[in-house]
């Protein structure tokens, strides 16, 4: 894949890096949830409602794991992430109890957030010009990872022992250690110099935190694909298990095609804006055919699915795209672990309430739900171009500050 990954040898370490732990991401985001319902005999709803609380802890976490990486250095705290991420995902084995479920998923959630926040100031840094393309290659690469990791999930889910489900576990913790590893090798970034004025700048910029709130809604959709389309094909379809990982892998060679594409075409935030408002349309239409594959048979269930998820997909390279583009476009240099760990809220939301709503929503109450969803994504990305004028109103209006003496007080 050397047109999806630049030269530059800190962009190639990174990118290493990257694709190894989503290799170990893809085992659990295709079976992960199958995992602690077929393999722990945790009840479904029990398992939203645990993801739940992962995601409110995580919600924290985001915010401190960026702005300890602007004052204390990127790559450390970013290793660090990854080395917990390792030890969570490997207790997944001892998980027997509500409790040890919520305990280890809290510490996988919790860390996760900490490093997509902590990583943000070295896309930056070595992202060159534009770092909106090079998260772009970043989700690339992911997407390939994800790829080969859900083709083994799809061996697990076919299997169906415990023992397969644990060797998944065992798989995803050894990808997190070794993807840590790869980092030694990456320069560090220094950290950015403190600045007069608040301490927390971000939690200040309302406009920020709306798009924050709206990325968060959209980004439920991503719990489409890995939560409800799995339990919507074992429990209300005739589809073959097998087309879960189907699912994925449709879903994600698409990504991997057309998320850099998808990305050039998106070079402000007033596009971004825009591609906010598409993507809510294509999720739409995809919740629609989704429902509609209940009760058919087994091969009308599995085209109207497949089709479902490369529409849904579209929207999820527009919905990418524009978050990665407001998220560093209004965001100062100086705070941008800080800022991207709380624009990190939303994905932190989406943790949260995504995998409960999704259940509720999409699978207890069934294919009315589906319409709900797709509605609740289509509303969203109505909203988001009006906040996108607003940021960039305040973004305008706003002088750059001055860099402070280190031993400078900061309220």
């Amino acid at each position: 894949m050397p047109h999806l990954l630049p030269d530059t040898g800190p962009q190639r370490v990174l990118a290493a890096s990257n694709f190894v732990y989503t290799v170990g991401s893809g085992l659990y985001l295709t079976a992960g949830v199958l995992y602690f319902t077929e393999a722990a005999q945790l009840p479904a709803g029990r398992v939203g409602l645990g993801l739940g609380i992962a995601g409110g802890v995580s919600l924290a976490l985001g915010i401190g794991g960026g702005h300890l990486a602007d004052r204390r250095g990127a790559r450390g705290v970013y290793a660090a992430t990854l080395v917990v991420q390792a030890l969570a995902t490997a207790c997944f084995v001892l998980v027997d109890s509500f409790w040890s479920f919520v305990l280890v998923v809290c510490a996988a959630a919790g860390a996760k957030a900490a490093g997509i926040a902590a990583r943000s100031p070295l896309i930056r840094h070595y992202g060159g010009d534009r770092p909106q393309e090079f998260r772009a290659y970043l989700r690339a690469v992911t997407n390939v990872g994800i790829s080969l990791g859900a083709v083994g999930a799809g061996w697990v889910v076919q299997v169906g022992t415990l023992t397969a489900y644990q060797l998944m576990a065992v798989g995803n913790a050894i990808a997190f250690v070794v993807s840590a590893a790869l980092l030694v090798s990456l320069p560090p970034v220094e950290p950015a110099p403190a600045t007069g004025g608040p301490r927390w700048i971000a939690l200040r910029d309302r406009p920020y935190l709306l798009l924050t709130a709206l990325d968060g809604v959209m980004a439920i959709q991503f719990k489409v694909l890995t939560v409800a389309i799995p339990l919507w094909i074992v429990g209300a379809t005739s589809a073959p298990h097998w087309l879960i990982s189907g699912t994925m892998l449709t879903g994600t060679v698409i990504v991997v095609a057309f998320q850099v594409r998808a990305g050039r075409d998106v070079d402000s935030p007033e596009a971004g804006g825009n591609a906010y408002r598409r993507a809510g349309v294509a999720f739409l239409i995809a919740c629609s055919m989704i429902s509609l594959s209940s009760g058919r048979p087994a091969w009308a269930a599995a085209a109207l699915l497949i089709a479902a998820v490369v529409v849904h997909t579209v929207g999820e390279l527009w919905h990418s795209a524009a978050g990665f583009e407001v998220s560093f476009a209004l965001a100062p240099r100086h705070a941008t672990g800080q800022y991207l760990g709380v624009f990190g809220l939303g994905a932190g939301l989406a943790e949260a309430l995504g995998p409960g709503l999704l259940i509720w929503l999409c699978i207890t109450w069934g294919r009315p739900g589906w319409y709900v969803v797709g509605a609740m994504f289509a509303l969203t990305g109505l909203a988001a171009p009006l906040a996108v004028r607003w940021a960039r109103t305040r973004q305008n209006a706003l002088p750059t500050p001055a860099p402070t003496p280190a031993n400078a007080p900061t309220t």
